[in-house]
């Protein structure tokens, strides 16, 4: 069995204005395995999101409380971090594709000057080798072009396109896990096989760990190795994924397999 690379244990989330109300994440623990891909998937607002911005340390201390006995990736203990020594880590070590890659990329700014600036900051590049990097980056996402995705500015993409530059930028520095919120939410069907194709197929070539959040069973069924199903903040199902479908032990899980039934029927 391959080493953890990131271990959770006892994750909570809770909003800091009101600690009656249910949390976001309930004592959630788990491994994730080097080379894995493993899906957390769960009904919207389940708590998955937010379970994977804790982890990344993305979410404001003003507005949520997270508690945890232990965040570890590899021998780092991500709890104990200052801000300025999780900054340096997020986008090297651990990174995130998330829901909305037009929101996620700054508008008046290139791709290509993007890309770079994630090579300038983590690599410690100059201007040529960062721009060589990132157009070789942007071909191994599966651009036909990277001279001209360099120079586009997001809106100039379409939204499968925006997803790879995401991808791209998440990638860079071959991190020892990538978490993946919902990848391909907002493409067609077509573009979202490519898309996670492309993001499985650099994961395997980088040894990177994929935590992939999805509510699809049926990505789950064709890119994941293991599956955590998670309901009310709660994980409550940890299984392999021909177990997950053969054999789904918990009622959640049930009503997961049964929704996706009725979409495909």
């Amino acid at each position: 069995m391959n080493p953890a690379v990131l271990t959770v244990r006892n994750l909570s989330v809770q909003t800091a204005s009101g600690p009656g109300q249910r949390p976001a994440a309930d004592h959630v623990s788990f491994e994730l395995r080097q080379g894995e891909v493993l899906a957390l998937v769960g009904e919207s607002g389940c708590g998955k999101t937010k379970t994977a911005e804790a982890i990344m340390g993305l979410l404001s201390p003003d507005r949520w409380k997270v508690t945890a006995d232990e965040i570890r990736l590899e021998g780092t203990e991500l709890t104990r971090l200052t801000p300025r020594e999780a900054g340096r880590i997020r986008g090297s070590e651990i990174s995130m594709v998330f829901q909305e890659p037009l929101t996620a990329l700054d508008p008046v700014f290139t791709c290509g000057y993007q890309l770079c600036s994630v090579f300038r900051r983590h690599r410690g590049m100059g201007r040529r080798e960062s721009r060589e990097s990132s157009l070789a980056m942007f071909g191994r996402v599966g651009f036909s072009d990277p001279e001209r995705t360099f120079n586009s500015y997001p809106h100039q993409l379409s939204g499968g396109m925006r997803q790879r530059v995401m991808i791209a930028m998440a990638m860079a520095c071959r991190p020892a896990v990538l978490i993946a919120d919902e990848p391909t939410t907002a493409l067609d069907v077509t573009t979202q096989a490519q898309v996670l194709a492309q993001l499985v197929e650099l994961g395997r070539a980088y040894g990177t760990a994929i935590l992939l959040i999805t509510h699809d069973l049926g990505v789950v069924a064709q890119y994941a190795n293991r599956a955590l199903v998670m309901s009310g903040g709660k994980i409550v199902e940890n299984a392999r994924v021909d177990e997950l479908f053969d054999r789904p032990r918990h009622p959640a899980t049930v009503t997961l397999l049964s929704h996706a039934a009725g979409a495909v029927n």
